[in-house]
């Protein structure tokens, strides 16, 4: 089967999209994975199927590097944005809005959860402080914002081992669906983060953790709204009021389109 495809990334952050609403796909963990695969695939952090929707303009579905489905990806949202000028987005998180905003994309996330049940979280505990720690990682901030976060507001991201904290709070029985890990710093320019992404590993950015920490950094009193996030691949603008919904903006870059000969891959996969 041959399958057409679209190189896509929002600050280094980098996608396949598969578009499925003419041309039907069947899109399995093992085959994301394939895909997503750096030496025998195209290589990308996440593989992005658009499918049709009756509640939106189209549907999208994430799958991670590790061929994990998740829930929502804000960068990918703004490359599928910027793809194909939809509005309204279905993710298994809830409808999204999109926009053009000048040389960038503009798109509209659901409202934060705070509760420890909504992010989820094992067991009872403050959100806003988590009582654990790993090693120099305290006081974590914990929100869902389509997806599970814990942000760490830490001195200086650059001297944090992420390669060794984030698989090791990401795999944490605390967060029974897994987390994603973000350490980050209030500065007078904004917030300067770097990302463990759950599935994905260090990217060189993360849309929804740009969101979280924003919300985290806010809510905190570290920083008012909106709020400039700086990360190794780029910077996004993060707008959030208490009681409303998260918006981001920033770049989505098309690099190129493609076509995927998925029997051969399978094969070079076995």
């Amino acid at each position: 089967m041959q399958l057409q495809f679209h190189k896509m990334h929002g600050l280094g952050n980098d996608f396949v999209i598969v578009d499925g609403r003419e041309q039907a796909v069947s899109m399995t963990s093992a085959l994301a994975r394939s895909i997503a695969d750096r030496h025998r695939g195209v290589g990308c952090d996440q593989l992005i199927l658009i499918a049709p929707s009756t509640k939106a303009d189209l549907a999208m579905r994430i799958w991670n590097h590790d061929g994990g489905e998740v829930e929502s990806c804000g960068n990918a949202s703004r490359c599928v944005v910027a793809l194909t000028g939809a509005k309204t987005i279905e993710t298994p998180a809830g409808i999204i809005e999109g926009s053009s905003a000048g040389s960038d994309v503009e798109v509209t996330t659901i409202e934060p959860r705070f509760a420890w049940d909504e992010i989820p979280i094992a067991y009872p505990m403050d959100t806003a402080s988590l009582p654990l720690e790993w090693g120099e990682l305290t006081n974590g901030f914990a929100v869902n914002v389509g997806n599970p976060h814990v942000i760490f507001f830490v001195p200086d991201p650059d001297k944090i081992d992420l390669d060794h904290r984030g698989p090791e709070i990401e795999n944490d029985p605390a967060f029974p669906e897994r987390v994603n890990v973000h350490v980050a710093a209030a500065r007078e320019d904004g917030l300067h983060m770097r990302s463990w992404e759950r599935g994905a590993g260090l990217t060189l950015a993360c849309g929804t953790g740009a969101c979280a920490a924003a919300v985290a950094a806010i809510a905190t009193k570290r920083a008012t709204s909106p709020v400039m996030v700086h990360m190794p691949g780029g910077t996004l603008t993060i707008t959030w009021e208490a009681g409303q919904r998260v918006r981001m903006r920033g770049g989505a870059t098309h690099v190129f389109t493609g076509t995927l000969d998925v029997d051969n891959l399978a094969k070079c996969a076995s």
